[in-house]
């Protein structure tokens, strides 16, 4: 299995999310455009789903034949100018066609909704292949913790301003990723084909204790230089601006 870390972001950085429902709404197109099959009613299911205060666990999408599906989607997180997810091929250049559908539509929807033109994302969405165990060792803990730079910016730096069990509450948190899910409380489970780093880390259990192990010992260059050299440094290094 190929695992790839693909990171896209808003044009000039701008806030691809503006508020909970755009969160909502990405979320519910990595699922919706994860398949072969043209995405069918897809402003129908979403009014559906948003009908509901609290999605969790529901099932995104209405009632229908069983997808083929593009991707795998290992993980995810939102941030607010940016996302990142851990994506497997399924079908032939399935990666190039799910992205595809992903950010034209999901720019459809923002545009529409926010009465402007143009360009949301900014340019080709960026795509880093796992080549090394160092760095499948750790990709998922780093892309859950992305979203530590909204509440505790410092752990880059390994500064002590919080303990990992800490860092570990504002993860748990945090609701636009896919960490929850790994955590065995159920978010967005429909979203993410977890059982390959579920049997990796040995179940949820063993997924938590080694985050937060990982988040006691991390060094930010060291383990991204450990995991490919200059070239997947730099797409990391762009996470910190």
């Amino acid at each position: 299995m190929k695992l790839f870390h693909v990171v896209s972001r808003g044009v000039d950085r701008r806030k691809i999310f503006l508020d909970k429902s755009d969160y909502y709404r990405f979320i519910h197109d990595l699922f919706e455009f994860n398949d072969l099959a043209p995405a069918l009613n897809i402003h129908y299911s979403f009014g559906k789903i948003m009908k509901s205060s609290d999605l969790r666990g529901r099932y995104l999408g209405e009632k229908r034949e069983p997808r083929k599906l593009l991707v795998r989607v290992h993980a995810f997180c939102l941030m607010p100018n940016h996302y990142h997810l851990l994506l497997s091929p399924v079908a032939e250049n399935g990666i190039t066609s799910f992205m595809r559908k992903l950010n034209a539509g999901y720019a459809k929807y923002f545009n529409e909704k926010n009465e402007r033109e143009g360009t949301l994302f900014q340019g080709r969405f960026k795509s880093v292949p796992i080549a090394t165990q160092a760095h499948l060792n750790h990709i998922l803990y780093y892309i859950h913790c992305n979203a530590l730079d909204l509440f505790a910016p410092e752990w880059r730096n390994r500064e002590r301003k919080k303990s990992p069990k800490g860092l570990m509450q504002l993860l748990d948190s945090y609701r636009w990723s896919s960490h929850g899910d790994y955590m065995g409380v159920k978010n967005f489970p429909s979203v993410t084909q977890r059982h390959f780093f579920l049997e990796y880390f040995e179940g949820s259990t063993g997924y938590s204790n080694s985050m937060e192990d990982w988040l006691k010992d991390f060094d930010f260059k060291r383990e991204y230089e450990k995991a490919g050299g200059k070239k997947r440094w730099n797409i990391f290094l762009e996470d910190q601006n």
